[in-house]
């Protein structure tokens, strides 16, 4: 874990771009993305998924869960080869209104790149998401 924080600490201006971008996401600023808060946000992202179908009714099973991490995922990864680049990154940010330079979004991508191919796989995105 030791090795997680050096690395996360190491890209400072990562981890306040994500704030950021999550702030923008949390509209009422009280720490959490609601329901209507996540439809917003697949909505700008082209999704047909609504945020009933990420929560499940609280009930999330290890299954249901990857499928819900998957659906995520493929929102981001969008010539759908598997991998998330920073080009990606800056495409779906902007389609929901952020603007970031390539630069940034490679630092975001590089934070959470464990395996250095310039990439977010979907296990380093499942990663980064239990990080969150």
């Amino acid at each position: 874990m030791a090795s997680r924080s050096s690395n996360r600490s190491s890209s400072l201006g990562t981890t306040n771009e994500v704030e950021k971008i999550f702030n923008k996401f949390d509209k009422n600023g009280d720490g959490k993305i609601s329901h209507d808060e996540l439809n917003d946000v697949l909505h700008a992202l082209g999704s047909q998924t609504t945020s009933d179908e990420f929560y499940m009714n609280g009930s999330t099973t290890p299954e249901s869960s990857t499928k819900e991490l998957r659906e995520a995922f493929d929102l981001y990864d969008l010539d759908k080869n598997g991998l998330i680049s920073a080009n990606e990154l800056q495409e779906v940010l902007r389609r929901l209104g952020e603007k970031c330079t390539l630069v940034e979004c490679s630092k975001m991508i590089s934070s959470f790149d464990t395996d250095g191919d310039g990439h977010v796989n979907f296990e380093e995105f499942k990663n980064m998401m239990k990080q969150g």
